[in-house]
């Protein structure tokens, strides 16, 4: 399988233009703009991510392949991006260091952590994987925290993915020694997302998952070294995990009392950094949850209200609707 996912990675790694990205970008109502510079280089906003035909790609994981000999500009995500190169390496360049990642190891960019990448050699093939907050539940995350000897990647990947501000001018380097399973499991991954077929968007999530867990067994059996990494905002970790787990019938008073906040306190720190209210990350549970019943289930949509936490149908509908755009009736319909 390893050749034939090398052979597909060299068809669609030509030398790009950055002029022409830029154009073809735009051309297709994409907004990607500068929001600084670096010693007189502009620095780019990429919140979108795209396929290797730069058309646009919304999955909350998504793969592309690094362009050869091509000059790729300062930049920023509003997500976490891992460089894996497969063949020869690569060198990440921040913006007040460099850092070489050599085949099989894998670099996790943090959001909005300003980089560019040096160009490629003709023969390398550097990968590049989006992973977005929808990605993976808290609940998973935390399972990956709560195994022995995980106080590295599963905590930098827990606070990575659930604050921004966490990411913010961090980057993680981890070394695989070529682990054989690590590679495999990557390998699979691209496969499976360049040949998808029924089940393939779940495989490539529990393969992800499988692929942190190995990462870990690596930190706790070697010495990784984890660039900034510090355990921040384990507060908004713990709270954020409480609302997902409790959401049904949580409320602010009683959370407030567990974690020994001023309910007002809480109120505004969880606006503060998540940009949202507590009802609204209430809701937005609730909501997720309902719609994975209404997609695997052929419950009422009263009982499903009732279960995550409406007792009025009505006020369900409503919200539903209003994250969604089209009732639980059309969710279904549309998803089952």
């Amino acid at each position: 399988m390893k050749d034939q996912v090398l052979s597909l990675l060299r068809k669609n790694n030509a030398p790009r233009d950055w002029e022409d990205v830029l154009a073809t970008v735009k051309e297709s109502g994409n907004l990607t703009k500068r929001v600084g510079k670096v010693n007189d280089e502009p620095i780019y906003r990429f919140f979108d991510t795209y396929s290797d035909d730069l058309t646009l790609n919304s999955s909350s994981i998504s793969i592309a392949v690094q362009p050869t000999e091509s000059f790729v500009p300062y930049h920023l995500h509003n997500y976490i991006e891992i460089m894996i190169p497969l063949v020869e390496d690569c060198t990440v360049v921040l913006e007040h260091s460099e850092v070489k990642v050599n085949q099989d190891d894998l670099i996790f960019m943090g959001n909005r952590t300003v980089h560019k990448v040096k160009p490629i050699s003709k023969n390398g093939i550097v990968v590049n994987i989006a992973l977005r907050s929808s990605a993976f539940s808290l609940n998973e995350l935390d399972y990956l925290k709560n195994k022995k000897n995980s106080s590295n990647i599963s905590n930098i990947l827990f606070s990575l993915l659930s604050d921004e501000e966490y990411g913010e001018g961090r980057y993680s380097l981890f070394k695989t020694n070529h682990d054989r399973k690590i590679t495999e499991l990557i390998y699979d991954v691209i496969d499976e997302y360049y040949h998808p077929d029924i089940q393939s968007d779940q495989l490539i999530r529990l393969e992800m998952l499988t692929l942190f867990s190995r990462l870990i067994r690596q930190t706790a059996n070697s010495e990784i070294k984890v660039k900034d990494y510090r355990k921040k905002n384990n507060n908004l970790l713990s709270l954020l995990l409480y609302i997902e787990k409790h959401y049904s019938h949580i409320t602010l008073q009683e959370m407030a009392k567990r974690f020994g906040f001023n309910p007002n306190y809480l109120s505004d720190y969880l606006k503060k950094q998540t940009g949202k209210t507590f009802i609204q990350l209430v809701h937005l549970q609730r909501i997720n949850v309902a719609a994975e019943y209404l997609t695997y289930t052929t419950a009422p949509i009263e009982r499903i209200a009732n279960r995550v936490g409406y007792e009025n149908p009505s006020y369900f509908y409503k919200i539903f609707k209003k994250y969604f755009g089209i009732s639980p009736a059309e969710y279904r319909n549309k998803n089952s």
